[in-house]
């Protein structure tokens, strides 16, 4: 059974609005144009495509099927989707490579945050009976769960502010971050709360974007680029749907990815934490001590498209792979209410 590497990673500019349809095309077509030219394959060359959105977030049925246009569905391509970020859609295409049906693929995320109210629309994600119709917003659920951890002591307000302003000050590198710039912690700990005890710093913004890996078999892998990002590890769980059920301020299905996963000896992790006090807990359940580098492109707090920003993480991820400056690297996604499910990949340069 062969490797999977990922030899391709574009992602189209992350920004508050975009004024194109909710079907992604826009976004999606220069991006994917980027990702064909940067890797020197063209569509006759991709054996598998799979994505990852949401009709929930587009506000109609079988919005990904719109989405092909952008890809163009004639001579018939081999196709798959799946409702939910697209770090799963590419978990999907590795199963495939690996299975010796295909030996390149193609995945892709996007999501129009813009076209609803994204803190309502999540909602729609919680368990039908019990919190469903009470509404909580996601920022809500996450004020509940970064209000906790600083009641039980396990975090402050300071080291939430410490990864906001970490995080914005790595973005001014990343020239498709939505949001980036210097602050002190203190200025950023005297702004006025939004949802008690989390700030706008302590919130990913509301983003629309697109992002696109290649996956491509290690053999032909190395015909595309001269350091493939080979995956060594690749890992999800879930935890309880129902928010009382669990402890919110531990991620037990982070820990038992990685545990699985294989993260001994990664030098950078790319984390998809929406909320600041969410980068504390993935910290702490992976064991990632002060020589791992975290989120050096600014992660979800400079940008967070809906259904592209775990993916984006990946890509985030193996790029430091591809050009030489990380040996081993992880990249995390995360879905549902309050760090639900958890993937969690782990990518190697392997001559």
């Amino acid at each position: 059974m062969s490797n999977v590497a990922v030899v391709g990673f574009a992602q189209a500019p992350n920004v508050r609005n975009t004024q194109g349809t909710t079907n992604g095309v826009e976004m999606l077509v220069p991006t994917l144009a980027e990702a064909f030219e940067q890797t020197g394959l063209s569509k006759s060359d991709i054996g598998f495509w799979c994505s990852g959105s949401s009709d929930y977030l587009a506000g109609r049925a079988f919005s990904f099927i719109s989405a092909v246009d952008a890809i163009g569905a004639f001579p018939p391509i081999n196709e798959s989707h799946v409702e939910m970020d697209a770090a799963w859609a590419l978990y999907e295409a590795w199963v495939k490579i690996l299975t010796g049906e295909v030996d390149t693929a193609l995945v892709y995320g996007f999501g129009k945050s813009s076209a609803g109210t994204l803190r309502r629309v999540l909602s729609l994600q919680l368990d039908p009976y019990v919190a469903g119709p009470l509404w909580p917003d996601s920022i809500s659920i996450a004020g509940l769960q970064a209000r906790l951890g600083l009641e039980s002591g396990r975090w402050t307000e300071e080291a939430m502010a410490e990864v906001a302003a970490r995080s914005l000050a790595d973005a001014t590198t990343n020239d498709r971050a939505q949001r980036s710039g210097d602050a002190e912690v203190a200025e950023l700990l005297a702004n006025p709360v939004v949802a008690d005890p989390l700030r706008a710093h302590d919130i990913a913004p509301v983003t629309d974007g697109a992002s696109v890996v290649v996956l491509a078999a290690e053999e032909r892998a190395r015909e595309i680029v001269d350091r493939p990002a080979v995956i060594t590890g690749f890992e999800h769980r879930i935890d309880s749907p129902s928010l009382g059920s669990r402890d919110l301020t531990d991620s037990p299905s982070t820990r038992a990815a990685a545990a699985a996963a294989g993260i001994d000896g990664v030098e950078l992790a790319e984390l998809h934490a929406p909320f600041t006090h969410q980068e504390l807990i993935l910290r702490e359940a992976l064991g990632l001590d002060s020589g791992v580098r975290v989120n050096p492109s600014g992660g979800a707090l400079a940008a967070n498209p809906m259904f592209a920003a775990g993916l984006t993480r990946i890509g985030e991820a193996a790029k430091q792979i591809i050009d030489g400056t990380a040996g081993k690297v992880l990249a995390h996604a995360t879905s549902g209410p309050a760090l639900q499910q958890n993937l969690v990949t782990v990518l190697e340069g392997i001559r």
